[in-house]
């Protein structure tokens, strides 16, 4: 007596292999479509579109606003432009005096204002207001924008 576990069909191939190749066409075709579509809803913009996003980042507006260094850079630039570059580096030297946190921006933000000053006076009349400010920072970003 013989007993055969395997049914087979007319083509010798079993239900499981005819599934198999059906989920191999289909699988592939199915992952593409709903990647195409994950991709097309994203909102590369970067600005919120759907009232929850718009909550969330409303929520957040302290995340959102500059960094103490950044508005103060932005301020003594401007004090540069409207008074001269010595007042701007003597308001740099308080707000670090006053906050010690921005200590270790002193440097880049005498940088900006030594390119700033550059820019608005010539190299040597921005020179002349070189003081010692978070280590010759002011000097060396006069030098730099000279270059």
């Amino acid at each position: 007596m013989k007993h055969s576990t395997n049914r087979q069909t007319r083509r010798g191939q079993g239900p499981a292999h005819r599934i198999g190749r059906s989920l191999a066409f289909v699988l592939p075709v199915v992952l593409v479509f709903s990647g195409t579509l994950a991709v097309a809803q994203v909102n590369w913009s970067g600005t919120p579109s759907s009232p929850v996003l718009t909550v969330a980042s409303g929520a957040s507006s302290r995340a959102d606003a500059p960094a103490p260094q950044h508005v103060l850079r932005d301020r003594l630039l401007v004090e540069l432009q409207e008074e001269n570059p010595g007042v701007a580096l003597t308001h740099l030297q308080q707000a670090v005096n006053d906050r010690p946190s921005l200590a270790k921006h002193c440097a880049s933000i005498a940088r900006a204002l030594g390119k700033a000053a550059v820019r608005v006076y010539g190299p040597t009349k921005a020179q002349s207001y070189a003081r010692p400010v978070c280590d010759t920072s002011f000097a060396s970003g006069v030098t730099t924008a000279n270059s």
